[in-house]
């Protein structure tokens, strides 16, 4: 068996305070926490904490997706109604493809526990070979919406992201990703 390709994944938090040190950004722990559990591949992090300026996103967007060759990238943070939040602007100004079903799953996903989750703006799209998603701020919401809802019983109520992400990635030619089913499960269609 031919082992697993590296992935590249880049990581991106969006936040003034944490950026200029106010307090320590909890984003992209949670996020490698959560992947280095989920991937069964090797993962090299490309990783960015940057402050709430739209160009600023813009080109760390572009940089991880065109020149460190990330097969998927997530941001998290910025996705709010706040007059800073510009994360969703950024990356609908870099992307080639919208996919705003990530956005609606997520909404979805989060309104299971908080009636704010209308307030959320987070989207997806494509750039060249990469998938870009906005992910929501919070360490608990992270791992929420890339994990999906569970009743009582651990049987799945509502798919995390994670799920499709996989195969998306294999649609646009990136790294082929091998999940821990443990932690998710990735559906690709069945080979006819």
């Amino acid at each position: 068996m031919n082992p697993l390709a590296t992935v590249t994944i880049g990581l991106i938090s969006t936040s003034d305070r944490a950026s200029s040190g106010v307090y320590q950004d909890e984003g992209i722990p949670a996020l490698k926490h959560w992947l280095q559990a989920a991937v069964n591949n090797p993962i090299n992090f490309a990783e960015a904490l940057i402050p709430d300026e739209q160009a600023q996103i813009e080109a760390a967007l572009c940089r991880m997706a065109d020149t460190d060759g990330c097969d998927l990238i997530f941001t998290t943070g910025g996705t709010g109604p706040a007059l800073r939040d510009v994360t969703p602007e950024a990356t609908l100004a870099v992307v080639d493809k919208e996919m705003p079903g990530f956005g609606e799953q997520m909404r979805q996903i989060s309104l299971y526990y908080v009636p704010t989750a209308i307030l959320s703006r987070q989207t997806a799209g494509i750039r060249g070979r990469c998938l870009i998603v906005n992910l929501p701020g919070r360490p608990k919401a992270i791992a929420e919406t890339l994990g999906g809802v569970y009743d009582g019983n651990g049987e799945i109520k509502v798919h995390g992201l994670f799920s499709a992400i996989p195969y998306c990635v294999d649609l646009i030619g990136g790294a082929f990703i091998e999940t821990d089913e443990a932690v998710c499960k990735a559906f690709r269609p069945k080979q006819k």
